[in-house]
């Protein structure tokens, strides 16, 4: 025979699920609201980020410019008229990315929300937390480590003869590929921890494919940095440092 509080329990939980239950239409008329704030939010910010793209740009351009004595020193070109405008109009995208990325994470986590028990919205909002400030840390990571000392490489094989001069949009190609690259990459402890909580990993299995892991990490970090092995490792050591914790007993409890 079952108790009482057992079944109450039981209802609780039952009505705790119903009550966010909702015909699919109804899913996908709040998916695109929320495709639709969002899509509002990047476009307002994409303009804001336009119009202060020289500001983005002198921020962007500091790893260059550590590499020089004399700031004076430093010369970027563009070899065609309309480059530099395209280029501005990238980094306004990516500004708007970068800054938006609160926003949209948290329009992803209200359309989920609704579908889940109370507990689990509780459990969610720590990543919520944790992915900013992770894609912060490899931002951080390019912008004062990995990104200087991969320049200062390329800037030692001049030569008198030959001399390095650099495209505003090969540079901020480079630079805006390495910190999107970096700031997901270091969303691994996020993703992990997520997978152990549905109980799609554990730490027996991450032991069994920690070879095959080190070989996925280097090889995703030779397809994504450039041919230099400063960019590489500096990518693949951060990689691999963050998911070895997890190799270990209690790291997904």
């Amino acid at each position: 025979m079952v108790d009482a509080p057992q079944i109450e329990d039981k209802s609780k939980s039952d009505d705790e699920l119903v009550g966010s239950e909702a015909p699919l239409l109804e899913h996908l008329i709040e998916l695109r609201k929320r495709l639709i704030y969002s899509a509002i939010a990047l476009v307002v910010l994409m303009i804001v980020c336009f119009i202060f793209a020289g500001q983005i740009f002198n921020v962007l351009l500091g790893p260059y410019r550590s590499i020089y004595s004399n700031p004076g020193d430093l010369e970027l070109i563009y070899t065609a008229p309309q480059e530099f405008f395209f280029t501005q109009l990238n980094l306004a995208f990516f500004g708007a990315m970068f800054l938006g990325f609160p926003f949209i994470a948290a329009q992803i986590y209200m359309f989920v929300a609704p579908g889940l028990y109370k507990h689990e919205r509780k459990a969610f909002v720590p990543y919520l937390i944790a992915t900013p400030i992770f894609f912060l840390a490899g931002v951080c990571m390019v912008y004062f480590a990995v990104l200087p000392m991969a320049l200062h490489f390329f800037a030692g094989m001049q030569t008198d003869e030959i001399k390095m001069l650099t495209s505003v949009s090969e540079y901020l190609g480079l630079a805006m590929t390495l910190i999107l690259a970096f700031g997901i990459c270091f969303q691994l402890p996020v993703v992990l921890t997520l997978l152990a909580q549905i109980d799609l990993v554990n730490v027996a299995q991450l032991k069994v494919g920690r070879r095959y892991a080190v070989v996925g990490i280097l090889l995703f970090a030779a397809f994504i940095t450039p041919p230099d092995p400063i960019s590489q490792l500096g990518l693949a050591l951060p990689m691999y440092l963050l998911y070895e914790p997890f190799n270990h007993v209690g790291a997904l409890g």
